[in-house]
């Protein structure tokens, strides 16, 4: 496939998953699940679908050097980095700027260094066909069938088959609907014509790039200042500048929901954003009573008469009689929650940031 780049968002913060995961040492840097971290997970199950020099990364600055550490085999200039963050619209049409200087003919792939993927082999797959239809002008996305009326998620509304590709259904896209409430959330699920949004796109650069002209006009011409400034030697204190003003979106409100160019491929891929401890226990291996057991040491816990729970520790750890918690142990934070409730953690960090106790943070 001539011209594929993959583009590898790794800015984000991952509050739904604290005290595990800090503004410092956010979850894609973490080994949540295996003995690697999230970050070098996603770069190596792209490994021989995308060189080393054809794949980029978009993070923020305080994160580069660790991420680098993890990965020297892809070059230093492919990581483009934020001043801070200001959520995925920009990051995302920086880097696709980046990109689109180097080669103005790419196809891009925007993927996460956040989310799990159980079929490695299935997902390269449909990111080859999902070329080939992005080749035709559109804007492909992954399609997830819900298993929730989930509010944490944007939902894709499927319209007609466009066209079959090597035993994958390649969807119209009738409508894309960012996170919403639980009572519309609710109505997509039952309708059977939604997928939720994976967050990962396909599309030519030079077609994000109109798009991003056309529905957010003030974010394309910064980003296309910031291009041709790109070998100045004052380009990080243009960045800088430019930083403060730009406009703070994600790119669903940004692009997805006002485009009218989107094909869908609904996959099952094994995928999970790992948005919060509930999401992550559904990943992790259970023993025969429903329950996970995760950190150093896990031959130190004592769980009796417990279920369904997530036990978070390096330390002796003992659950007596409970069921469907959560418990993530940390130095100097002890989580406890209900595992229904483990969304609300992202309520516990807006506390904290808003009460100065940002030293948790």
């Amino acid at each position: 496939m001539e011209n594929y780049y993959a583009l590898i968002a790794a800015g984000g913060l991952g509050t739904r998953l604290w005290p595990m995961s800090r503004v410092k040492l956010p979850k894609q840097m973490l080994p949540l699940i295996d003995d690697q971290s999230m970050f070098k997970t996603s770069i190596n199950r792209i490994q021989g679908l995308f060189a080393p020099e054809d794949t980029f990364v978009v993070t923020g600055r305080d994160y580069a050097t660790e991420l680098q550490a993890e990965v020297p085999h892809i070059p230093s200039e492919n990581f483009i980095l934020e001043p801070h963050a200001k959520n995925t619209a920009p990051a995302l049409a920086l880097g696709l700027a980046h990109i689109q200087s180097r080669d103005p003919e790419a196809t891009v792939a925007i993927l996460t260094a956040d989310h799990h993927i159980a079929e490695r082999d299935h997902f390269r797959r449909v990111l080859e066909v999902a070329y080939d239809v992005a080749q035709d002008g559109k804007i492909v996305t992954l399609g997830i069938a819900p298993s929730h009326p989930a509010t944490g998620y944007g939902y894709i509304q499927q319209g007609p088959v466009l066209e079959e590709r090597n035993g994958l259904s390649v969807y119209e896209s009738m409508r894309f609907t960012e996170k919403p409430d639980i009572v519309r959330a609710t109505q997509f699920v039952a309708s059977g014509q939604y997928t939720w949004n994976s967050g990962m796109f396909i599309w030519k650069v030079a077609h994000a790039m109109r798009e991003l002209e056309r529905f957010q006009p003030a974010m394309y011409a910064m980003c296309t200042y910031l291009q041709s400034a790109a070998d100045s030697p004052d380009y990080l204190q243009k960045l800088e500048d430019i930083w403060e003003t730009m406009p703070q979106l994600s790119i669903d409100f940004a692009i997805m929901e006002k485009t009218d160019n989107i094909a869908v491929i609904p996959v099952d891929i094994g995928w999970s954003d790992v948005g919060s401890w509930e999401s992550l226990y559904h990943i992790l291996p259970q023993d025969n009573f429903g329950n996970c057991i995760k950190g150093e040491a896990t031959e130190n816990r004592v769980i009796l008469d417990t279920r369904d729970t997530l036990v978070y520790s390096d330390r002796l750890t003992v659950a007596i009689g409970v069921e469907s918690v959560v418990v993530v142990d940390t130095d100097d934070v002890l989580l406890i929650c209900h595992k229904d409730r483990t969304q609300d953690v992202k309520q516990v960090v807006n506390y904290l940031k808003e009460n100065g106790s940002e030293e948790y943070l």
